[in-house]
């Protein structure tokens, strides 16, 4: 049964930190990012059935689910409980009665994650530079390097000249490939703040003797400061063990012992498990290293994102987190000390592979839908009159789509015009079919999924196109558009959210609910 809470009893709930508890948002995650509740975590209903899947391990923890004073919590308390889940409640009133009561709204996304990273700053003293002190740094002759922790396509799509791909998570790990002696100046960039002050205090709190600075808001500072970047590059650390990596996994070590991160043997987990607590198991490693084999009931969550956007993976609070990189720990250990920190989840690395049988490999296995008919690639470009609806992120849509396919949002589609067939694509084959019998109820023409959707497509050299203008930046309410996603107000845009993610500390020191720095 659904009940109704009280923002004054969410509060209190937040305060005892007892049983698990989510509190998921229902809307868009553009309209989220307009302002929220501190540790809430998007759950848009375009893909409810299968975030709720993703983020909660468990049916019986305490799920929240709050909206913008809509309707669409109770819609959301309604899916998940048909899955099973038994402690559902709606926050009455959403996030406007909760700003009523005098509590916090925040707005942007991935919030505890960016807030944690200003806490860090503030606490550790991360040592920081400007961009103009970069360039002259990198004209001075004297030995640095410049290491962008975002990742890979972030780096490709724009960096700082001279920079190096470094993933966050990689960061530790790989040092020694590029900063072997104590004399070389160790500058971490990203974006805007939070990936160079994590990346930076990575390396500090791992005790490199090296002089470590954070490049003051990243590409975004950058660009500011009159200087331009570089697109297309594709310097990046070398792939396999690196040199240096036993140093790096005893300094992680010792950092992860100080966070209250602990070690589970491999042997031991399949007992552990067996307890019912909420546990998400997750991977730290690269993609490709992923694929090539991992071990089963693992989601890949590389270290230095599951960082920066720790709610993309992870809902509840309390729980338990057991980290993987399949070698020596030093990716899991210093992620693990980070989210211990954050979050005060219980963090454990895993040491070693369960002796229960062979390692996975491709992507993890995903929650099941029912199937619903589909077309193939070479069906659909015989056709003559279709209409294609594609289900994809606005800006991916805006990158690249099928040749005259219209941009959709599952849940909050239009009926399609007169054709002889409509044809939905995603890019998670899933959303496709659940959304087919949603569209067979405002048409008459027949719907199908087409199979391998819009990669498919271009991978048979199929025409696309692509618009950066459509859907204008005001209709992707599904994404929060960062400054550079935007057609116009691009340096404002970046001037705001950096004064945004300056203020964060301050925010969560008025929420009062973070209580960062506390192992797990």
């Amino acid at each position: 049964m659904i009940q109704p809470l009280s923002a004054q009893q969410l509060k209190r709930m937040l305060a005892d930190g007892g049983r698990p508890l989510a509190i998921l948002d229902a809307r868009e995650e553009g309209e989220f990012g307009q302002g929220h509740l501190f540790w809430a975590v998007p759950c848009p209903l375009s893909r409810a059935e299968l975030r709720l899947d993703e983020l909660l391990p468990t049916r019986d923890a305490t799920l929240v689910c709050v909206d913008g004073g809509g309707g669409h919590a109770q819609t959301l308390a309604a899916l998940a409980a048909a899955q099973g889940h038994t402690r559902v409640h709606v926050l009455t009133g959403g996030t406007p009665a909760w700003a009523e009561a005098g509590f916090e709204v925040f707005s942007g996304v991935n919030v505890p994650s960016k807030a944690f990273g200003e806490w860090a700053e503030h606490h550790f003293g991360t040592e920081s530079l400007d961009p103009p002190e970069l360039a002259a740094l990198q004209a001075s002759g004297e030995p640095m390097v410049l290491l962008d922790s975002r990742t890979p396509e972030e780096f490709q799509r724009m960096t700082i000249p001279g920079a190096i791909n470094v993933p966050g998570g990689e960061l530790v790990y790989r040092i020694g490939e590029f900063a072997p002696d104590a004399g070389t100046t160790i500058v971490i960039n990203c974006a805007g703040r939070t990936r160079s002050i994590m990346g930076a205090e990575s390396l500090r709190r791992a005790g490199l003797p090296n002089r470590i600075v954070a490049l003051r808001n990243g590409t975004m500072g950058w660009e500011l400061a009159g200087f331009s970047c570089e697109h297309g590059a594709g310097r990046a650390h070398a792939p396999g063990i690196p040199p240096g990596a036993a140093l790096a996994a005893e300094r992680a070590r010792s950092f992860a012992r100080s966070a209250g991160v602990r070690t589970l043997p491999a042997a031991d987990l399949a007992t552990l498990l067996e307890d019912g607590r909420a546990t998400y198991r997750l991977d730290v490693r690269t993609r490709e290293e992923f694929l090539a084999g991992h071990v089963a009931g693992f989601t890949h969550a590389p270290g230095g994102q599951l960082v920066q956007a720790t709610d993309n993976w992870v809902a509840l609070r309390p729980a338990r987190i057991i980290l993987t990189d399949m070698g020596d720990g030093t990716r899991a250990r210093m992620t693990g000390g980070w989210l211990s920190l954050l979050g005060q989840w219980e963090v454990l690395v895993l040491e070693g592979v369960p002796p229960e049988g062979p390692l996975a490999t491709g992507p993890a296995p995903l929650a099941e839908v029912a199937h619903q008919p589909a077309i193939t690639v070479a069906g659909l470009a015989a056709m003559a009159d279709a209409v294609v609806i594609d289900l994809a992120r606005s800006v991916d849509y805006r990158a690249g789509h099928i040749a005259g396919a219209r941009w959709g949002l599952r849940t909050r589609l239009a009926p399609p015009p007169p054709a002889a067939m409509v044809v939905v694509t995603a890019p998670d084959e899933r959303l496709a079919h659940l959304a087919v019998p949603e569209l067979a109820a405002l048409t008459t023409a027949p719907v199908r999924v087409l199979a391998g959707g819009t990669a498919a497509w271009r991978e048979a050299g199929l025409p696309m196109q692509a618009d950066r203008t459509i859907p204008a930046d005001g209709e992707c309410i599904d994404f929060h558009l960062r400054p550079y996603d935007r057609n116009s107000g691009v340096e404002a845009a970046m001037r705001d959210y950096l004064s945004w993610e300056i203020d964060l500390v301050h925010a969560v020191e008025r929420d009062g609910d973070s209580r960062f720095g506390e192992p797990g």
